[in-house]
């Protein structure tokens, strides 16, 4: 065990997060032990639990840190073209996921249906789809319903198909993401006033 150093609070839990995310990237859910995060961040286990009361409770802050980062990194820049802006946020999600497959796959299988991972998850989604929703050109309030649909749904399909790819690669990541991006521009342009990306053609 590493010596230990004394921190504040704020600077323990960050610390203890950091051992927590490496080790839930690094091995499958079932696999990473309180024991090993308490070592690996040279404290007691009493003190690692002081701050995450169970292996639950530490993976649910390390995925709730992921999905604001991933929130954050994801621009969405209403200056870019709307494939520019779902290319860029394919390829930070796509980052994540890759990096930290057995995190993603213990979120979306091991843990699926649990309520806190699966608030995570649908927060981060919600906003993801709003920030869509507000770049794109919409004739009316009915449009907006329609759109705000179909991104919703579309957000669904991309979360599957990309935990289907982690499990099994069956074509390359790059022909992944532009399945992906294919498939939101395919399904939005009969519903906006205005072709969102004439330059993208299947």
């Amino acid at each position: 065990m590493p010596p230990r150093q004394r921190l504040a609070p704020a600077d323990r839990r960050a610390q203890l997060l950091g051992v927590g995310a490496r080790l839930f990237a690094a091995h499958p859910y079932a696999d990473v032990l309180m024991e090993d995060v308490a070592e690996q961040a040279g404290v007691s286990r009493a003190l690692l639990y002081r701050h995450f009361p169970s292996k639950h409770a530490l993976f649910a802050a390390v995925y709730q840190e992921a999905a604001d980062r991933l929130l954050a990194d994801t621009r969405f820049d209403p200056a870019d073209s709307l494939v520019e802006q779902l290319v860029q946020g394919m390829d930070v999600h796509l980052d994540y996921f890759v990096a930290n497959r057995n995190a993603v796959l213990a979120a979306n299988r091991v843990l699926a249906g649990d309520p806190v991972i699966q608030t995570i998850m649908t927060n981060e989604l919600d906003a993801l789809r709003a920030r869509l929703l507000a770049g794109l050109p919409l004739a009316d309030d009915g449009a907006r319903e329609a759109v705000s649909g179909v991104l919703k749904s579309w957000l669904v399909f991309v979360q599957v198909l990309c935990v289907d790819w982690l499990t099994r690669e069956t074509c390359t990541r790059t022909q992944l993401r532009d399945v992906c991006v294919g498939a939101a521009i395919g399904a939005l342009r009969p519903l906006l006033s205005e072709d969102p990306a004439p330059e993208w053609r299947p």
